[in-house]
């Protein structure tokens, strides 16, 4: 049996055997958990707000339910972060927002549920930037989440938190969100493994918003885990992809597709993303890693519509209703959320009532041409981002800095409009600063992602958790 004190170290999967096994209880993790949260939480600020008795009162749950022969789901004892732009009941839905500090959700949204009905044990909640919008995670209602590898680096955005805590061994599994990358870019930037599903795989709803959200958010907007080990991803998406009748977009999907070949498309520099060195060397790396486990890759110079699909990408997320996003930045005066604005003003302003509907009509050609493409290679290997993580708050320094923070996220944007899934894979670092890659498969083949993502894992060194650098 594990020392209980190290129970943090362990992935969700073998933390969920241990327990079923009772071999550990879960009360034992949760105290592991939620020690290790106070010797690191205060150098990282990536769980915002935890609740010890309450956390510990959910894992005596569990542990009652195996004592009593009661079934436990998939996650029994597994200590998970959910993310502030969520529901959870009893806690506000800040969003990273000061005007939203007393928004108390008086339900859990699908997502929270999903968790807690798989025996998982929510442990905290996690930072965002305000209203998440951006590649950085910071607000004025909870301040800025640091990076456990470098201080001086962003943990990503806008799951920022969801990465840091998984990487310092907080938590094992984070729940984030994705709508431009807020999944995988943090666990690029953190050194872990993020997971977007494809549209449609995991129910979502807030209730705390008073309203549905706008298309854009309905189509693109995703939740799912960012962990340590590709198992576990494999794990959570297992818990979470349970039907829930409030979302009605929720597809009935299996969680494993027919045999398709085992062939890879490697694109260096979509559309002519000036791809870092760096990062090519780490594609190049996890195409050799790939062939050695039996995948065929062929490099190709170009993928279906990336850059054709931004327009569309920012219609749908920002363009809508634009100017009532831009009062509602300004009425928090977070910097970060008003020069995200700001600089798409450009673009947004040209935009009339006909727009929405024409890149909803565009859209459909660019996911069609994407399927047609992966008929013919089942899966892609590409940038998560054109460069290493970034500086922190380089997207403030001036517009040419904002300028190459947006061209260099090409990928994980335009991928966004698709619906497909795609998975963030750490593939080491690069001196102190973590690199990784990002695989896309066909819609609902999740299955296809994770596996080549554990052929990646299991030729490399294995994401283990981290000590936070001082700053």
């Amino acid at each position: 049996m594990p020392n209980s004190p190290e129970l943090w170290r362990l992935g969700a999967a073998e933390v969920a055997r241990l327990v079923r096994a009772r071999e550990v209880s879960a009360v034992e993790v949760a105290q592991a958990s939620l020690a290790r949260l106070d010797a690191v939480n205060p150098a990282l600020n990536a769980v915002v707000e935890h609740r010890p008795a309450e956390i510990l009162a959910q894992a005596r749950s569990v542990d009652d339910a195996i004592a009593r022969g009661r079934p436990v789901g998939a996650l029994a004892g597994v200590c998970v972060t959910t993310k502030v732009n969520i529901d959870q009941a009893g806690y506000a839905t800040t969003n990273g927002l000061r005007m939203q500090k007393d928004l108390l959700a008086r339900s859990s949204s699908p997502v929270a549920d999903s968790l807690l009905q798989a025996g998982g044990v929510l442990l905290g909640r996690t930072n965002t930037p305000a209203f998440s919008y951006r590649w950085f995670t910071g607000n004025q209602l909870h301040g800025m989440t640091r990076n456990p590898h470098d201080p001086r680096l962003t943990p990503g955005g806008s799951s920022g938190g969801a990465a840091a805590a998984v990487a310092a061994g907080i938590c094992h599994l984070a729940q984030g969100t994705d709508i431009a990358g807020s999944v995988r870019y943090p666990a690029y930037a953190c050194g872990v493994h993020g997971l977007r599903p494809s549209f449609g795989r995991v129910a979502a709803y807030n209730a705390s918003a008073g309203i549905d959200r706008p298309i854009g958010g309905q189509l693109m907007a995703v939740s799912v885990q960012i962990a340590r080990i590709i198992e576990d991803l494999r794990l959570g998406l297992l818990a979470m992809e349970r039907p829930d009748a409030r979302d009605p977009w929720w597809v009935p999907a299996p969680l494993e597709g027919p045999e398709l070949p085992r062939r890879v498309a490697l694109c260096l520099r979509p559309d002519g993303l000036d791809t870092q060195p760096e990062v090519c060397a780490a594609l190049l790396d996890a195409a050799a890693r790939l062939r050695d486990a039996g995948w065929s890759v062929e490099e190709v110079d170009e993928l279906p519509a990336m850059r054709a699909a931004l327009p569309i990408q920012i219609t749908l997320w920002l363009g809508d209703g634009y100017q009532a996003l831009v009062d509602a930045a300004e009425r928090e005066g977070d910097p970060g959320a008003i020069t995200a604005l700001a600089g798409q003003a450009a673009f947004a302003r040209t935009l009339g009532p006909q727009d929405v509907p024409r890149a909803l009509q565009h859209r459909l050609g660019i996911v069609r041409a994407w399927q047609l493409f992966l008929e013919r290679y089942p899966l892609v290997l590409l940038p998560v981002s054109a460069e290493l993580p970034f500086p922190n708050d380089l997207d403030l320094q001036g517009r040419e800095s904002y300028e190459r923070v947006w061209r260099a996220q090409l990928t994980m944007m335009a991928l966004a409009v698709t619906g497909l899934p795609a998975l963030s894979v750490n593939t080491g670092s690069v001196g102190r600063t973590p690199v990784g890659v990002q695989i896309v498969a066909g819609r609902f083949r999740e299955d296809l992602c994770l596996a080549a993502g554990a052929d990646i894992e299991a030729r490399g060194k294995r994401v283990t958790p981290i000590d936070p650098v001082p700053a």
